[in-house]
């Protein structure tokens, strides 16, 4: 890895047994079935996709919540999936996650300023009064006042709640920051606000994300990378700019068009899939996108395409450019 990378994947799957019954055999449902990434620091890539594409079981592997059932994952010298309880104990406040719902995450019960010591007060030997200092000094940095230190969470809007849990997320100073549609949940006035942070956070501490989103006009606006995931296989990977300006799998053009274009006089061709997502307990045989496929050809209901053909310095798993 370079001196830049902080994590790198390789081949990443998670598996889960489905116990269908005393006479049935035993099922497996393939949730995440070979990903392979680099975080770099400064940089956030983007992983976008359908509801049940992977993504969230993705975040819950990236922070240690989960174990891959195989594949590797390397934080600085250490690959996670063969580490000790001990080395992950270390490597766990290098990761950190900022979830969906801002009040969930939070404990209603707790105020501000004891839910953003805690993380320090199990972690570190910090005494009380650093940890105060630490704790105002993080929730200045993200736009709160000293005086929100001794209220509780419901007297807060949901834009400052997720100020609150980003500021909670980086008490240990993590190197990785795993967004799991961090602002989905908010106005869009409020939207804006939280990403424009969120930017200047990486800028001044260098952090690297990981965001997850389905909402591809927010991804436009924060990403430097791209990873498009179907059926828990990544579909298409490269810069957001190549990925957005000139996309080139099937499923990425049509996620793409179905994007809200605030512009009533341009012209859009919308792509419109036909019918659901197959089921990651039975997926098709070949390509997964196949029976959805608007340019779907004989190879692809035989042979799985993977992701190692370069169009334009774009990763892309699909027969067409074979």
């Amino acid at each position: 890895m370079s001196e830049l990378t902080v994590l790198s994947a390789t081949d990443l799957t998670r598996f889960y047994p489905i116990n269908t019954g005393a006479f049935s055999p035993n099922l497996t449902l393939k949730a995440l079935d070979g990903v392979s990434f680099e975080l770099q620091r400064g940089k956030t890539l983007a992983v976008v996709g359908e509801s049940g594409c992977g993504k969230s079981t993705l975040a819950r592997l990236v922070t240690m919540i989960e174990e891959p059932t195989s594949g590797a994952m390397i934080i600085g010298k250490h690959d996670i999936a063969s580490a000790s309880l001990d080395v992950r104990t270390l490597l766990r406040p290098k990761v950190q996650i900022v979830f969906q719902d801002p009040y969930g995450s939070l404990n209603p019960r707790q105020r501000v300023g004891a839910a953003l010591e805690e993380p320090l007060l199990v972690n570190t030997s910090f005494s009380r009064e650093e940890r105060r200092e630490r704790a105002l000094e993080m929730m200045k940095s993200v736009g709160l006042r000293p005086e929100h230190y001794n209220r509780y969470p419901h007297m807060f809007s949901g834009g400052q709640r997720q100020r609150i849990a980003i500021a909670r997320a980086l008490m240990l100073g993590p190197d990785i920051l795993v967004l799991d549609e961090p602002v989905s949940a908010l106005d869009l006035s409020i939207q804006a606000q939280v990403l424009n942070l969120l930017s200047e956070l990486q800028e001044s501490l260098n952090l690297a994300y990981l965001f997850i989103s389905h909402d591809l006009s927010v991804v436009k606006h924060i990403a430097d990378e791209v990873m498009v995931m179907y059926l828990g296989r990544p579909v298409e990977h490269g810069s957001a700019e190549k990925v957005f300006s000139n996309p080139d799998h099937p499923y990425t053009k049509a996620l793409l068009s179905a994007t809200p274009v605030a512009d009533p006089a341009r012209q859009t061709n919308r792509t419109v899939l036909k019918g659901e997502m197959p089921s990651p307990l039975d997926p098709p045989p070949g390509c997964p996108f196949n029976p959805r496929c608007p340019d779907v050809f004989g190879k692809c209901r035989e042979h799985r395409p993977h992701l190692n053909r370069q169009i334009n310095g774009v990763a892309i798993a699909c027969h067409l450019f074979d």
